[in-house]
């Protein structure tokens, strides 16, 4: 997606142009809270491809700078991992519930953008191809799934691709227990659940319905989304 303010005249709009469209229209004054980048049409500076950042050591620089900036650790490991969550499944999950459409949010599909803080405060795609349920209206850059649950698996196991690794090495470098990063998972679902079908002026039923499919998709891979009462450890 091009810089907000900057035009698509040139070419004709994808679907993709028009689902981040409809992501920054929900807070305009901060348009890139849910919209994604095509890096495509980006340059590389302050982006970084999830494979490559997980062997660089993005995400533990990312924590040494919140916990050099914070009361303690573990608050510094919750912010990392809400940004990182937030780019990984937050943003597609409006889309999901908003529309019922999808990019690809894997790991080999995705980017993370650093503001001059070390924060994330964008995400992007190489592939921008929109997932949308059959039945539809289909375009070029636009694949099929059979249903909203056929989506909501997909979408989990592709998000899983990218947060199981992001997971592994937050918890490794900061102590953060990984039931406590896929309980803000859930909280992350959730929330895009409730407050995106408003902002959208969406059906709020049709939005918790995905959300709940979402949520009981990452809980058929096994990751614990759901809070509950038990150790966190």
């Amino acid at each position: 997606m091009p810089e907000p303010g900057t035009t698509t005249a040139t070419r004709t709009a994808t679907a993709f142009d028009r689902a981040c469209a409809r992501l920054q229209a929900l807070q305009p004054e901060h348009p890139r809270v849910y919209a994604m980048a095509a890096m495509a049409e980006q340059g590389k500076r302050r982006w970084w491809h999830v494979p490559n950042g997980l062997s660089e050591g993005r995400v533990e620089l990312m924590f040494r700078r919140h916990a050099a900036e914070m009361i303690n650790d573990d608050i510094a490991a919750e912010v990392v991992a809400t940004a990182l969550i937030h780019a990984a499944v937050g943003r597609v999950t409006a889309l999901f519930v908003l529309d019922g459409q999808a990019w690809d949010p894997g790991r080999d599909n995705l980017w993370i953008h650093h503001d001059n803080d070390g924060g994330i405060d964008w995400a992007g795609l190489s592939d921008t191809t929109i997932r949308v349920i059959d039945g539809m209206p289909e375009e070029p850059g636009t694949v099929a799934l059979p249903c909203e649950t056929a989506m909501a698996v997909w979408l989990a196991q592709r998000c899983a691709s990218s947060l199981t690794p992001l997971q592994s090495v937050l918890t490794r470098c900061s102590g953060l227990p990984a039931r406590r990063f896929w309980a803000l998972v859930g909280e992350s679902v959730i929330g895009a659940a409730t407050y995106v079908p408003d902002l959208g002026r969406a059906d709020a039923a049709v939005g918790a319905r995905r959300g709940q499919l979402l949520l009981a998709a990452f809980e058929e891979r096994g990751l614990p989304v759901r809070r509950t009462g038990g150790p966190q450890r």
